[in-house]
């Protein structure tokens, strides 16, 4: 297979309100990430995945578009983002954009034309149909409570949005849509982007009268006219956030033969704590055999004919360090081993900014200290339905979505040096002991984990392009071989606050990284609580 740059680097999400704030007005902006470009060369990585910078009202903190070719006045301008790239170009690291093109915002120019009228002649750039008994079409709900459906009083339709109803749908079926979106990326391609993000990808090719939402009949029809008329000409990182994705699903994606995406983020792995057939918020006890088998498929089933992107954390989910680790006694041990764990798996690995400094969940005590659209609708929603407070509390501080957009802290002053205002989401009450300030002082922090395991893959081929073969253990234990042109990697890891034993025949021949503890022999030994090391073997 054709090798290719975003095969071998990191990429590292920022979600600009909440990564450095240059102007004191409590939200982070272009030029506050140009600030720490230096800081992320340290850690090495060679992309960052931006969140939506573009113009918007902010009903979903930039995923509601008015202008895909504008800047958000908070974020800065053209101006300003034409510089960030330049500057993170000097530095080797391509920018890749988010788009977001299942839907804009309701105050986009082309839904404020639609709204005029029937024979507006961008009416059918969205999903309109009439009401059935006087009712919403169909059962459609949206991601964010609620039916999907709008009921537009000046024309006596209903239009779709599968999220806020501030999030009016794009209807992909008509191709003059198509064509203003592919112009739109070919105007942000030009400009030297390194890539881009797409969010929920997946459900661009909805039916929604036949209650087809995610995977409809066209949707890699359009992937692959995407391809052509775009990035396909040019070598760029695209991955397609796809919730539904089997294997079978992410090879139509991203095997090379069918020129669409490079990859796609698959979500099996987040659902593990949550009901079978239930919301994210229902929440189950959390089980290590699942997760090893989840990784395990997607890093075995997929072959040479798709790639796997690497992620614990991102914008959306609750920080992993705090579901699957233990973020008290063993916040180190353990933010360093899910750290070694991933990146030595086969694919793209993704660092979430404040991954790399082992940030937290933020448990909130009243849903006034919420900023989510998803997390407030959620709470009114079931507090109706008769839930008690107290519990959906508990599903809100697993789950929310703001866990992940507590803003950065750079040291230990206030506010955290992210901002000189108030910040527009409050700071994790910890940030004085975690922040990026203490963790480059202390050659033992989370961070020199993090940069270690970017260089050990820009020095070593075998984290690219080595196979993978999984070690028989107990269920808390987690450990395989990476295989590359005669060389031998044996990774172990402890995922557990116990102690658990771990036996096997090969003689090491080199340490590679651990979490705190070398070890001389692999007979019969006994891995502490949490405990990572990587040892390559004869």
């Amino acid at each position: 297979m054709n090798k290719h740059w975003w095969q071998e680097v990191v990429v590292y999400q920022i979600y600009p309100r909440s990564f450095n704030d240059s102007n004191g007005d409590g939200i982070g902006d272009l030029r506050g990430i140009i600030e720490k470009l230096d800081y992320l060369e340290k850690l090495g990585i060679g992309a960052i995945w931006l969140s939506p910078v573009y113009q918007s009202p902010n009903d979903d903190n930039g995923y509601d578009i008015s202008d895909y070719e504008a800047i958000m006045d908070e974020f800065g301008t053209m101006a300003d983002m034409d510089e960030l790239l330049a500057e993170a170009n000097k530095r080797q690291i391509k920018i890749v954009m988010d788009l977001v093109v299942n839907h804009t915002s309701d105050e986009h120019a082309w839904f404020v034309e639609a709204k005029k009228g029937k024979n507006n002649p961008y009416r059918d750039y969205y999903v309109w149909a009439d009401p059935v008994d006087g009712q919403a079409p169909n059962e459609l709900r949206s991601a964010f409570s609620g039916s999907a459906w709008e009921f537009d009083d000046a024309s006596g339709q209903y239009y779709l949005h599968l999220f806020s109803k501030k999030q009016p749908d794009l209807n992909w079926e008509k191709s003059d849509v198509r064509q203003a979106v592919y112009d739109m990326m070919n105007f942000w391609i030009d400009k030297g982007i390194g890539g881009f993000r797409m969010d929920v990808i997946d459900l661009v090719g909805k039916v929604p009268l036949e209650g087809i939402t995610g995977n409809g009949p066209h949707l890699h029809d359009y992937l692959q006219e995407m391809n052509q008329a775009t990035f396909g000409q040019h070598d760029l990182l695209t991955v397609g956030e796809t919730w539904g994705a089997t294997p079978e699903i992410a090879k139509l994606y991203s095997d090379p033969e069918r020129h669409e995406l490079s990859m796609v983020f698959q979500f099996e792995h987040i659902g593990l704590d949550q009901q079978p057939g239930k919301e994210k918020w229902d929440l189950k006890p959390i089980d290590i055999a699942e997760l090893k088998a989840v990784l395990v498929k997607w890093q075995t089933e997929l072959g040479d004919e798709g790639w796997n992107s690497l992620f614990w954390n991102n914008h959306d989910l609750p920080r992993m360090l705090s579901r699957w680790g233990n973020d008290q006694e063993y916040r180190v041990a353990s933010a360093k081993m899910l750290a070694i764990l991933l990146h030595m798996m086969k694919g793209t690995p993704y660092i979430y900014q404040g991954e790399e400094i082992g940030m937290v969940n933020t448990p909130i005590t009243d849903i006034s200290q919420a900023e989510d659209i998803e997390t407030i609708n959620l709470y009114h929603e079931r507090l109706a339905e008769g839930y008690t407070e107290a519990d959906i509390l508990t599903s809100i501080n697993a789950k929310g979505r703001d866990n992940a957009r507590r803003p950065i802290a750079w040291d230990a002053s206030e506010n955290g040096g992210f901002t000189t205002g108030t910040p527009w989401l409050a700071l994790n009450a910890n940030y004085q002991e975690i922040n990026v300030e203490a963790a480059l002082a202390n050659p033992q922090s989370i961070f020199y984990t993090y940069q270690q395991l970017v260089q050990l893959r820009k020095d070593n081929p075998i984290m690219i392009w080595g196979d993978f073969e999984l070690v028989s253990t107990v269920d808390e234990v987690f450990s395989y071989y990476r295989t590359y042109e005669g060389e031998r990697w044996l990774v172990v890891t402890n995922f557990s606050n116990e102690a658990q034993p771990f036996t096997a025949e090969d003689e090491i021949s080199a340490h590679v990284i651990d979490n705190g503890e070398s070890v001389t022999t692999l007979k019969d030994i006994t891995l502490q609580p949490w405990q990572a090391f990587v040892v390559k073997v004869n």
